[in-house]
């Protein structure tokens, strides 16, 4: 195990039946980062967090955390970690502050600091005027939020966050994310599930791209995008009757093949160049006479990652055991 590893998996399998929902997972985590396992649903990421939290045992593997192995040590593991899962688990018949308070005292930190504590919490995720309201009046953002602070409560060395905005609307999802970058503002090691690629290249040092139980792929989310071979070139023409001579001058500006999409009027192509080929192009274009529309470089995303590494879309839905 890397001795700054706060999450260390290797080989992890785990089979339900038939169905085989991790095949031979490895990765770590290092102390005070985020990484983000990534892929659609049915992957095998929330397999995985169940094991990592000793929700389940792996078949065969191993795997430590806060470098205690979870099948061996699992009371100590689940002393260290906090655990926000995809579904909320405070009680809706409680007030925000009551449900912080009775999760610090079953972690045994008195009564006089939990209140302590749950009033630090509501404060940090914007919850105070909330606080002393019952949960089943909250909205999902804020149920959320609530969920987030309780797996705080008892300062856990290690976070998972397992789907933390499935379900969210985009304003509540930007909430959460702002949460999220205050934590990781103050050193937290966060393991974060997720199948939005926006949601994996903001907060993730590292990228784990997870697909039909296999690791597939892991970097930074620029290291990934330069999988699909870096950024391209575009421009869109004005009339269609141009776009042959465009594709050549594109090409030449490239210096790769490029490709014509008759629907959009645009013709792309990959560069290694970067902006410089957009300076080369529009001269070109302008010499030529050639009115375009837009002109510009696009850099791949971790969505053209995902497809050209699986052949489909992170967020396409898929049967499997990754319940």
């Amino acid at each position: 195990m890397a001795s700054n590893a706060a999450i260390d998996a290797s080989g992890l399998v785990k089979r339900y039946g038939e169905t085989v929902a991790l095949s031979g997972v490895s990765f770590d985590v290092p102390r005070g980062t985020v990484c983000s396992l990534l892929g659609p649903n049915g992957a095998g990421k929330s397999t995985a967090v169940r094991i990592l939290t000793t929700l389940t045992e792996a078949d065969e593997g191993t795997a430590t955390v806060a470098g205690l192995d979870v099948a061996t040590r699992a009371a100590e593991v689940r002393s260290r970690i906090g655990l926000a899962s995809q579904d909320a688990t405070v009680d809706g018949l409680l007030t925000g502050r009551e449900n912080l308070i009775m999760i610090g005292e079953l972690h045994h930190i008195g009564r006089r600091v939990a209140t302590e504590r749950a009033a630090e919490l509501l404060e940090q995720f914007s919850l105070v005027d909330a606080g002393d309201r019952l949960i089943k009046t909250y909205s999902g953002g804020m149920r959320r939020r609530l969920d987030l602070a309780a797996t705080l409560v008892a300062h856990p060395e290690v976070l998972f966050l397992d789907e933390p905005t499935t379900g969210l609307d985009p304003r509540a999802r930007n909430e959460l994310w702002d949460v999220l970058d205050i934590l990781v503002d103050e050193g937290a090691t966060i393991l974060l599930t997720t199948q939005y690629l926006e949601e994996a290249e903001r907060l993730a040092d590292d990228i784990v791209v997870i697909d039909h139980g296999r690791v597939i792929a892991r970097g930074d989310s620029r290291s990934l995008k330069r999988q699909v071979g870096g950024d391209q070139v575009f421009a869109t023409v004005v009339d269609p009757a141009t776009l042959g001579r465009v594709s050549e001058l594109v090409g030449r500006t490239a210096g790769a093949e490029p490709e014509i999409d008759e629907g959009a009027r645009q013709v792309r192509a990959a560069t290694a160049v970067g902006p410089r080929a957009i300076a080369e192009l529009a001269t070109a274009l302008a010499e030529a006479g050639i009115e375009v529309e837009d002109i510009g470089l696009r850099q791949p995303t971790l969505d053209d990652v995902f497809m050209t590494l699986t052949g489909h879309h992170a967020e396409e839905v898929e049967e499997g055991a990754d319940e």
